[in-house]
């Protein structure tokens, strides 16, 4: 399946979003429910190459429910693109290119920054916030991208 617009997004009934934080050494899961209307963080994997982190990705869409992938997309600040972009871009069509999911990239500028702040104002330790700010990242982007889905379907 290609690459989508999140205005043409067109799910089945009850199916879920996988919202993605792809990092250099993790991959931060957050899912929706199935509603639309919510994120939440929920794991976070070790990367590997793409086939094994698809393999893993699969499990999970299973199990789970999703009908398609919001992946964040760490644009530069003036809107171009740099290597961390370009990674999950290459992400992005392997994975359209290679399964029957629809897959949306996501600007997600400045999100681990907030997750991060956020987690410094809740006095979250140094060592909690390392493991939960990938898997809180994703929740981020994933939930940008529902509001930003609501309100073109007229719901905000």
């Amino acid at each position: 399946m290609a690459l989508t617009e999140l205005a043409n997004l067109a799910l089945p009934p009850g199916k879920r979003l996988l919202g993605l934080d792809l990092g250099e050494k993790t991959i931060g899961l957050a899912l929706s429910d199935t509603l639309l209307m919510v994120a939440t963080p929920m794991q976070t994997l070790k990367r590997a190459k793409f086939g094994a982190d698809a393999a893993k990705l699969d499990i999970i869409i299973s199990a789970q429910g999703v009908g398609g992938l919001v992946v964040g997309l760490p644009l530069n600040m003036d809107g171009s693109d740099g290597p961390s972009a370009q990674s999950a871009r290459a992400f992005a069509r392997n994975w359209a290119a290679s399964r029957d999911i629809p897959v949306i990239l996501q600007d997600e500028r400045l999100s681990t920054s907030a997750v991060t702040r956020t987690l410094i104002d809740a006095d979250t330790s140094r060592a909690r916030r390392a493991a939960v700010v990938d898997k809180m990242a994703a929740a981020y982007i994933l939930q940008g991208a529902l509001d930003r889905l609501r309100y073109l379907k007229g719901g905000a």
